[in-house]
C-alpha cells in the first residue's frame, strides 16, 4: 500500500479520539482556555449530558477576529512560541488542539469579542472542515457552542453512558476546577436548571465555604488548612497548601482525593506513594484519605507534556517531591491534637485551622512532631474537683500506666501547667479538708474528666461540649507506640550481622541499583553486597528485624528505590514491629482501671501525636455532644 497524507480533516478526527473521551473532556478543555484568558466567570450550559449541548461562555479576553479562524485550525495557540516556552509552560492549555479536535465530532460555533473591537463575531464549523464567519451580538470575552457531539462518529456515540452519568462527569470537572481557581465565579445549568453555582472566594473563609460547599458538610467538619513551605527546587521554593481531612475522615474509595500541581489537577503515582505513606499507620486497611492538596514550583522542574489530556506529569527530582509531600504531610497530621478536632466540631464543621495555626516548615517538621510527644498540647487544670485526692497519690496511680514497660518515658504530668505553677486562685478546701480547684468550663480539659470505665473496656468522661469515649485499649496502644518509636529514633540503627549470609538472586537493574544505594541501605541498617549480574548477599540487617526474611525485604526496598527513588520498607516493618510491642505492651480489655489511671490516661491522649487513631487505624475516642445526647431521647422536640 503506498503511504498517503490524511486529510485535515481526518487528522482533527483522530486527535479527537485522544483529547475528546466523553463531554466531561470537552467541558474541561473549553473551561481551562476560558480560565487562561483571565475569566473571572464561566458560565456552563448542558444539555443531555453534553450529547446534545455544551455551551461555556466566559468574560475573559476574547478572541480578536483577525484569529478565529486560526483558532480552529491544529496546533495554533498563543500560549506558547518556542522550546523554552513549553519547558516552563504556566497555562492549562498550550498543544492547540482542543478546539480544532472538538468542531471535527461535532457542530461547533465560536463566538467571541475583545475590549477594544466594535463587533463582535461568530465563526460555524461546517461538516466538511469550511468555515462560515458573521458579525454576532457578544459582549467582550468567548462562548464555544458545541452541538451533536459525535453525530459524524456514530460508534464513539454508542460508547457513551447514560445522560445522568455523562452530566455527573462534568458536574465532576467544574468542580474539581471550581476548587482551584477561586479567583473566579462558576454557573452550571442542566437542561435549564441551575444545578451549580459558585462566587468568586478572596479570603480564606470564603475558600473554606466553597471547599464545603463543593466536597459537603462532612469534609469541611474534618479538614484543615495546610501550608507548608518546602525546599528549593530550580528557582522557586516548593509550596503545599489546601485542605487535608482528619484520618478518622477515610473513604472507602479514593473519590476525595484531589492534587493541583501549579493549579493543574494530576494523577501521578508518586505523589499517591507519598501521601499514602503519610497515612501508613493512621487509616484503617482498605480505607483511602480525603483532601484537596496544591503544589507550587518551579515549572521548569515539572514535564506537563506527557499526555494529551494533560492530566500526568513527570517529576525531575521526583525523590526530593515524595520525600517533601510524605514528611511534611506526616508531620503535619502529628500536630493535630484532640482540642483541635473538638472545637472544629463545636463549631457544626464549618471552622478551619488557619494556616498561620498549622505552618509546618520541613525543617523543623520531625522536631515538631518529637516535642509534641512530650509536651501537653493545651495545659488543663490541676486538679478534678470531684474527685479530692493527694498530689502524691495521683502521681502513684499514673506511673501504672507504663509499669509493663520499666524502660518507657516518664508519663506525662496531667496535673501541672506548662510553664505555669499551679493554680492557688479558686481554691477551697472540699470535706476532706484537700485544695481543690473549682470547675468552670475555662479549665475543663479537652477530653475532660473521667466519670466511669464502662464493662473495662471504655472510659466514659465529661468535658465541656458532652460526652466522652474512649477505648482505652486503643488509645494506650497509640501512647506506647509513639513513645517505642521516639524511643527508637533516639538511637543509632543498629546492625545484627547474618550467621549465614544470604544470597538473593535479583534483575540486573536491582543489582546495579543495590551497588549504587549501598551507602544509603547501610544507613537504614542494611549491609548487602554485588555478587554477581543478577545476585546480591545480605550480611546484615536492623537489629529488630532479626527473625525478618531478609531476601524479601531486601527485593522491596530495591524495589522502591527504583520505582520511586527511596524507600520506607525498613522504617515501616520496624515500625510494625513496634506496633506489636505496644499492642501487647498496652492496657487489656477487661482490666478496670482506677479514676486516677483514666484521667491520666486521657492526658496523655492530648498530648500524644496520633493520638486520635490507634496503629491499625481505628478511632481511640468520639464525643457525644449535648445536641446529640439530647436527639437521642428527643428533648427539645
Amino acid at each position: 500500500m503506498p503511504i498517503r497524507q490524511l486529510p485535515d480533516h481526518l487528522i482533527n478526527q483522530i486527535a479527537a479520539g485522544e483529547v475528546i473521551e466523553r463531554p466531561a473532556s470537552i467541558v474541561k478543555e473549553l473551561l481551562e482556555n476560558s480560565l487562561d484568558a483571565g475569566a473571572t466567570h464561566c458560565w456552563i450550559d448542558i444539555e443531555q449530558g453534553g450529547l446534545e449541548r455544551i455551551r461555556v461562555r466566559d468574560n475573559g479576553h476574547g478572541i480578536s477576529a483577525d484569529d478565529l479562524e486560526l483558532a480552529l485550525s491544529r496546533h495554533a495557540t498563543s500560549k506558547i512560541e518556542s522550546m523554552s516556552d513549553l519547558e516552563s509552560v504556566g497555562t492549562m492549555g498550550f498543544r492547540g488542539e482542543a478546539l480544532p479536535s472538538i468542531a471535527s465530532v461535532s457542530r461547533l460555533v465560536l463566538s467571541s469579542k475583545t475590549a477594544d473591537a466594535e463587533v463582535a463575531w461568530a465563526l460555524r464549523y461546517r461538516h466538511d472542515g469550511t468555515l462560515e464567519k458573521e458579525p454576532s451580538a457578544h459582549p467582550t470575552g468567548t462562548t464555544v457552542d458545541v452541538n451533536s457531539l459525535f453525530y459524524n462518529v456514530p460508534a464513539r456515540r454508542k460508547f457513551m453512558r447514560t445522560e445522568r452519568t455523562e452530566y455527573a462527569r462534568a458536574e465532576s470537572v467544574v468542580k474539581t476546577l471550581a476548587m482551584a481557581n477561586s479567583h473566579a465565579a462558576f454557573s452550571l445549568t442542566h437542561n435549564g436548571k441551575s444545578t451549580f453555582d459558585c462566587n468568586a472566594a478572596d479570603s480564606q473563609d470564603q475558600k473554606n465555604a466553597r471547599i464545603t460547599k463543593i466536597l459537603g458538610k462532612s469534609f469541611g467538619a474534618a479538614a484543615r488548612v495546610v501550608e507548608i513551605e518546602g525546599p528549593v527546587v530550580g528557582n522557586k521554593a516548593m509550596q503545599l497548601s489546601g485542605w487535608l481531612a482528619d484520618p478518622s475522615f477515610s473513604r472507602s474509595q479514593g473519590d476525595m482525593q484531589y492534587f493541583y500541581v501549579n493549579n493543574r489537577v494530576v494523577k501521578d503515582k508518586v505523589i499517591a506513594h507519598a501521601v499514602k505513606q503519610a497515612y501508613s499507620d493512621l487509616i484503617y486497611h482498605q480505607r483511602f484519605p480525603a483532601f484537596v492538596l496544591f503544589l507550587e514550583m518551579d515549572a521548569r522542574a515539572v514535564d506537563v507534556n506527557v499526555h494529551p489530556g494533560k492530566q500526568e506529569v513527570r517529576f525531575r527530582e521526583s525523590q526530593l517531591v515524595h520525600g517533601f509531600i510524605r514528611r511534611s504531610l506526616k508531620a503535619f497530621l502529628a500536630t493535630v491534637t484532640p482540642a483541635d478536632s473538638l472545637d472544629n466540631a463545636a463549631a457544626g464543621g464549618s471552622s478551619f485551622v488557619a494556616p498561620g495555626q498549622r505552618q509546618v516548615e520541613l525543617e523543623g517538621a520531625a522536631a515538631m512532631a518529637a516535642s509534641s510527644a512530650v509536651q501537653p498540647a493545651i495545659a488543663p487544670q490541676p486538679y478534678q474537683s470531684s474527685i479530692p485526692l493527694g498530689v502524691r497519690e495521683q502521681f502513684d496511680g499514673m506511673s501504672r500506666l507504663s509499669a509493663g514497660n520499666p524502660n518507657a518515658a516518664r508519663p506525662i504530668d496531667p496535673y501541672a501547667r506548662a510553664s505555669q505553677p499551679p493554680l492557688v486562685a479558686d481554691q477551697q478546701p472540699d470535706s476532706n479538708g484537700e485544695l481543690v480547684a473549682e470547675q468552670t468550663d475555662e479549665n475543663i480539659p479537652p477530653l475532660g474528666f473521667a466519670l466511669a470505665h464502662l464493662h473495662g473496656v471504655y472510659v466514659l468522661a465529661q468535658n465541656q461540649h458532652g460526652l466522652i469515649i474512649v477505648d482505652a485499649h486503643a488509645a494506650h496502644e497509640r501512647i506506647t507506640y509513639e513513645r517505642l518509636k521516639q524511643e527508637y529514633e533516639q538511637g543509632v540503627v543498629k546492625t545484627q550481622a547474618l550467621l549465614v549470609p544470604v544470597a538473593v538472586s535479583v534483575s540486573e537493574s536491582e543489582a546495579d541499583c543495590c551497588e549504587a544505594q549501598a551507602d544509603c541501605l547501610l544507613s537504614i541498617g542494611l549491609e548487602v553486597e554485588r555478587l554477581g549480574l543478577e545476585e546480591v548477599r545480605v550480611r546484615s540487617v536492623p537489629a529488630m528485624l532479626g527473625q525478618a526474611d531478609s531476601a524479601t525485604l531486601v527485593k522491596d526496598v530495591l524495589s522502591d528505590f527504583l520505582e520511586f527513588g527511596s524507600s520506607e520498607r525498613i522504617k515501616q516493618t520496624i515500625d510494625s514491629v513496634l506496633s506489636s510491642m505496644a499492642c501487647h505492651g498496652s492496657v487489656r480489655a477487661n482490666r478496670k482501671l482506677s479514676v486516677i489511671e483514666m484521667n491520666a490516661l486521657l492526658r496523655q491522649i492530648e498530648s500524644t501525636p496520633n493520638s486520635g487513631q490507634c496503629n491499625h487505624g481505628r478511632p481511640t475516642w468520639t464525643q457525644l455532644d449535648m445536641r446529640a445526647l439530647d436527639a437521642l431521647f428527643m428533648r427539645g422536640r
